[in-house]
């Protein structure tokens, strides 16, 4: 059967994962009446919750005689490391843009390294039945970002068609019959070329591994594109390190092929097909996969350096063990240890200690989705605020610096501008117009500056802006940069809260926290309305008196508590808190708590 490896490529909710569900419907991948979630590609409970890929998946369709292996990509930089593993194992990208929208930070991202690799893209220009959509602008910024990344002269003239994922339908033509997706699919046949490894069949097997997963049947399993040779159920094999050192040997004891949104075993893989191996105990990704015979490994795609770091510690909390089952510093070592080993993109590090471990990523997302995945399975945290991540080049200090996009009304424009450059020490790069009474604002600012700022950015634009950001580069060191202005209010003792207490201390600033809900000394209740933290008591009730007239009692009516997700309680810590993180419970405290006091508190909890 003839052969077409492809990735899908766009910035967040531009619309990959529905163009998928319509790719497979639409092929014959599911049966008439078969019942197929929404997203189908998005397994992963977060990515359905939250609407994201996180996790690069792949699929395989059939059209007229053609096998088409689809990679569904993630969308958004923090998980770039799966992006730009992906790319090597496909010989085609399709990109898609939002026709209102246009090319967006991690289109730029995920585009330069497709470039880089040689790819030639298809351009699908989505969503152009949006009453803001304009396809033609979208197609120029296009061109226009494709000869700002150097593309070649071939990669330059790119066929697009005119799409929306959601009605199934894409088109050569603007005006077109808008009935289905015959034209994307014969597109993708046309344009993308067969793999080029179909000529080395006869050559020894190697294959490079991109992505690592378990099974609970059949142990370690490693996905890739067979590069060279034919590989057998039963074949004997080796493990070459990047540097070509031996791992291991190990026979391949499943061969695993993407066929529609599932995986069936086969008994033969060629040259050019990706298909999944089982076997192997110590192998991981970025390793090779090859016959005996074969000395020399196949160079992998280098990762981006990470950004940012975070410390996890245990939760030593009056209230540690209510919760969570998996609360030691081992267990919580040998969970990071494990992402780490399949998330190329994470690096974990012990601290002298031996009761934290810090842990190197992307950006605060990928951190928060790493923390929500382990609360979920039982464990007890504490996190601390994330810290830029420096480095020294030719002696100077230098900082991660990130490209910030703003899409954002007309008469906010200004606070966003003075926040960015005066507060956060940026730099104005770009600001037109964008249509529809917004205005679009391009700036290079700090990755220390961009901690914390999403909530206030909301604040700012009334919930009405829209905010992007990527890595651009890295530069001199900026400064300081005034962190979080105001301060909290920090409880003075331990038990209960009660109601009447927080209705007095509502005059001090939000709270985070409701009625009959346990607290502790040196846990954060809320924040101040001034810019000094505030020790207060949430347990003093009303005193009661034989007295009783009219209006003498008031009505005790508690504004609804600020509740924190655990991305913005994350942002919102200063260096001296920890976020506290449970299966049931996000909470903030102090991170210093005398031990006496600990002590006191624990017995109280008790």
């Amino acid at each position: 059967m003839d052969l077409r490896n492809i990735a899908i490529i766009a910035h967040v909710d531009h619309g990959k994962t529905t163009l998928v569900d319509q790719l497979l419907r639409q092929s014959g991948a599911f049966r008439e009446n078969q019942a197929v979630a929404e997203r189908a590609m998005d397994s992963n409970d977060i990515e359905r919750e939250r609407g994201i890929t996180i996790l690069a998946k792949a699929t395989s369709v059939e059209w007229n005689g053609t096998r088409i292996n689809i990679v569904d990509t993630p969308g958004h930089a923090d998980f770039g490391g799966e992006v730009e593993r992906i790319l090597s194992m496909v010989d085609g990208v399709c990109l898609l843009v939002d026709a209102a929208e246009g090319p967006m930070p991690q289109t730029k991202f995920v585009t330069s390294k497709a470039l880089a690799l040689g790819l030639k893209p298809i351009v699908v220009l989505n969503k152009v039945d949006k009453p803001a959509a304009e396809p033609d602008r979208a197609l120029d910024e296009v061109f226009d970002l494709f000869a700002n990344l150097g593309a070649s002269d071939e990669q330059l003239d790119f066929p697009h068609v005119y799409a929306s994922g959601i009605g199934g339908w894409a088109d050569n033509e603007l005006d077109g019959p808008r009935e289905n997706l015959t034209a994307l699919f014969d597109l993708i046949v046309k344009h993308v070329e067969a793999p080029k490894q179909i000529a080395n069949d006869d050559k020894p097997f190697r294959m490079l591994a991109t992505t690592l997963g378990a099974d609970p049947f059949i142990g370690r399993i490693l996905t890739g594109r067979v590069e060279a040779g034919t590989l057998k159920v039963g074949d004997t094999l080796k493990a070459l390190s990047r540097t070509g050192e031996r791992i291991e040997s190990f026979r391949a004891t499943k061969i695993l092929a993407f066929r529609g949104l599932g995986q069936q075993p086969i008994d033969e893989a060629h040259a050019g097909d990706i298909v999944t191996v089982a076997g192997m105990s110590k192998a991981t990704v970025a390793d090779t996969l090859c016959a005996p015979e074969v000395e020399e490994a196949i160079p992998a795609q280098p990762i981006d350096p990470p950004t940012i770091s975070v410390t996890f510690g245990i939760n030593d909390s009056p209230l540690a063990g209510k919760d969570g089952k998996k609360v030691q510093s081992r267990v919580i070592r040998e969970r990071l240890m494990k992402e780490a080993e399949t998330n190329v993109a994470i690096k974990v590090e012990d601290t002298p200690g031996g009761e934290a471990f810090v842990v190197s990523g992307r950006g605060e997302l990928q951190m928060g989705v790493l923390i929500e995945n382990m609360r979920r399975e039982g464990f007890e945290l504490s996190i601390s605020r994330p810290r830029v991540i420096f480095r020294e080049e030719d002696g100077v200090r230098v900082e991660p610096m990130e490209e910030v996009i703003v899409d954002v009304d007309d008469e906010y424009s200004g606070v966003v501008i003075e926040k960015l450059t005066s507060t956060r020490k940026g730099e104005l790069t770009e600001m037109r117009p964008a249509g529809g009474g917004k205005t679009r604002v391009v700036a290079l600012v700090p990755s220390r500056g961009l901690i914390g700022y999403q909530g206030e950015f909301m604040t700012d634009t009334r919930g009405n802006g829209v905010l992007n950001r990527i890595f651009h580069s890295w530069a001199p060191y900026k400064g300081p940069i005034d962190g979080r202005r105001q301060g909290v209010l920090i409880s003075m003792d331990n038990g209960v809260s009660v109601a009447y207490a927080l209705w007095n201390l509502e005059d001090r600033g939000k709270l985070f926290i409701g009625a009959q809900e346990q607290v502790y000394t040196g846990m954060i209740i809320g924040e101040h309305s001034r810019d000094n933290d505030l020790e207060v008591n949430p347990l003093k009730g009303k005193k009661l008196t034989n007295v009783r007239a009219s209006g003498t009692d008031e009505a005790v009516r508690l504004t609804p508590p600020v509740r924190l997700s655990l991305e913005e309680a994350i942002a919102y810590i200063n260096d001296d808190e920890l976020v506290e993180v449970t299966p049931k419970a996000i909470r903030l405290r102090k991170q210093h708590l005398d031990p006496h006091e600990r002590k006191r508190a624990a017995r109280a909890g008790d």
